[in-house]
Parts: C-alpha cells; sequence; structure tokens
C-alpha cells in the first residue's frame, strides 16, 4: 500500500492556558492565534485539575447562537440549565451535544466541590442555513455510548460515528462528525479509515501516540494536536505507556465566519443582530 493513502501529521499544536467562564483554568487547543478554526470546528477547550479553586466558579448564564456546544465529561460533575427549562447533570463519561441554534442562555456549574474535574468543550459550526434552527440538546449518560474493540488492546468509545459495527449516538447530517474516545495499550498499532473529505485532528490526553506511517510517522506528546491530512488510511501506534487521545473530524462548511464571543455567524451584519436579540430579550 502507497503512502499516498495514509493520513499524516501535517502540523502539531499545543494549547495555550487560559481561563473562561468565571474564571474556569482551561487549556485551549483549538481557537488560538496559532490554530483559530479547523472548519467546521472553531474551538476545542480541555480542562483538567482536582485543585477546586481552579474549576468552582463555574460557567455563570452566557448566550450562545449559531453553532453546537459539545461537552465530553472524563470525570466530574457538571449541571447546566437554560432559559428554556432545560437542566441537566453531566456525570463521568456523558456527553452532551448542544445545538445553539437562534439562541439560548445557559449556564455551566460544577455540581461538586472537590475532587477532579476534567474533560473536553468542542464548538463545531453551524451551516448558515440551520443557523436560526431552534435549540436542541442530545445527552447521553456513559452506557449509553457504546465500547468498540476493533482489535486486542484497543478500546474506542464511540460517541459519533462509526467503529466497524458500532455506531455513536450523536447524529448531525450538516457535519457527519466523527468523534472517537481511543485508549491503545503500550505499544499496540490500530488502523482506521477516516470520512472522506471530512477535516481531522487527533489530540492525545494521556500517554504518547505515534499517527502515521514510515518517514510521515509522528509522534504526539500528552496534550499535543496534531492537525491530519493526506489519505484516509490513519495508522495509530502507542508509546510504552500506552495512549488515550480524541480522533474527531468533520465535514468542512466552507462558508464565510463572523464570529464574536459567544456569537457565529455568516455575516457582521447577522452578528450585530444577535447581539441586539440578545439584549433584547429574544434568546
Amino acid at each position: 500500500m502507497s503512502n499516498a493513502n495514509h493520513t499524516r501529521v501535517v502540523r502539531t499544536i499545543r494549547g495555550m492556558p487560559t481561563s473562561d467562564g468565571a474564571g474556569v483554568r482551561l487549556t485551549r487547543v483549538i481557537g488560538t492565534s496559532e490554530l483559530p478554526d479547523l472548519d467546521p470546528f472553531l474551538m476545542l477547550d480541555e480542562f483538567g485539575t482536582d485543585q477546586p479553586e481552579d474549576y468552582l466558579a463555574g460557567f455563570p448564564s452566557h448566550p450562545h447562537r449559531g453553532f453546537e456546544t459539545v461537552t465530553y465529561m472524563l470525570d466530574g460533575r457538571m449541571r447546566h440549565k437554560d432559559n428554556h427549562g432545560n437542566e441537566g447533570l453531566l456525570t463521568p463519561g456523558s456527553v452532551q451535544w448542544m445545538t445553539a441554534g437562534r439562541g439560548l442562555v445557559h449556564s455551566e456549574m460544577p455540581e461538586q466541590e472537590s475532587g477532579r474535574m476534567r474533560g473536553f468543550q468542542l464548538w463545531v459550526n453551524l451551516p448558515g442555513r440551520e443557523k436560526m434552527t431552534a435549540p436542541r440538546y442530545q445527552e447521553f449518560a456513559p452506557e449509553r455510548i457504546p465500547t468498540a474493540s476493533p482489535v486486542p488492546g484497543v478500546s474506542v468509545k464511540v460517541i459519533a460515528g462509526q467503529v466497524g459495527e458500532v455506531v455513536g449516538p450523536i447524529v448531525q447530517p450538516a457535519t457527519d462528525p466523527l468523534y472517537l474516545d481511543i485508549a491503545l495499550q503500550p505499544r499496540v498499532r490500530w488502523h482506521y479509515t477516516l470520512p472522506q473529505g471530512h477535516n481531522a485532528f487527533a489530540y492525545v490526553f494521556e500517554g504518547t501516540a505515534q499517527v502515521g506511517e514510515g518517514a510521515d510517522a509522528r509522534m504526539l506528546a500528552t496534550h499535543e494536536l496534531g492537525v491530519l491530512g493526506g489519505g484516509a488510511l490513519l495508522q495509530l501506534g502507542a508509546g510504552e505507556h500506552g495512549a488515550r487521545l480524541l480522533l474527531v473530524a468533520g465535514r468542512p462548511l466552507r462558508e464565510p465566519v463572523a464570529r464574536h464571543g459567544p456569537f457565529v455567524m455568516n455575516t457582521r451584519e447577522q452578528l450585530m443582530q444577535a447581539f441586539v436579540d440578545y439584549q433584547e430579550g429574544r434568546f
């Protein structure tokens, strides 16, 4: 098989420490000057701490319009409430895929005062035709997220997309996303075929992982993101301590992006209208 078929790492990014909400400390991996976005992905934040003062202030009420937020909890509990009467508790291993659409105001607050809080929030853009749809939630407890075991030593939580016969519960036709949490035992190798035409990244959050084949192979360290390119066949290999990584892909929208804070639209005019609508209580 020629290397032309193989996926390779075209660039690596390390996250930047930042704070958001009322002072929650986190690492921003997508959405920085180094990697402003990766169409259709607008932002990726990793939060991980056992210091309560890093997360207790939470994310008090704030608005969203024009995109989706994906929250994946690894440890800890986070309660969300919005101004449409929706409320839920995200527990370890659970996922919330929130389509903000035309707008809502919500809060995400820790439900614990000590212990570890760890997880990810990913922002996914919506196409212009869907930016003003009604808000909706796809929320799944850990037992509703299936696990694939494609080869010995490999375990994959399939949040969106497919691994073999195992299909994730999240569906979004606009961007047709793939969202996998992959655990590799030490020195185990696995290959996976990425969806054709999608933009994709791998983010290692435990251990080290080799991405690619032969001369194109690159080692990704903990907290390192690899933007993927080239062919569709992705070769993964774990380092001597194993690896855990997110593999995320989505169909690019190729539309203009006008964004300011929690509003992501196509034009400056739509952005101004979002501020007006929010200030006048129309979310």
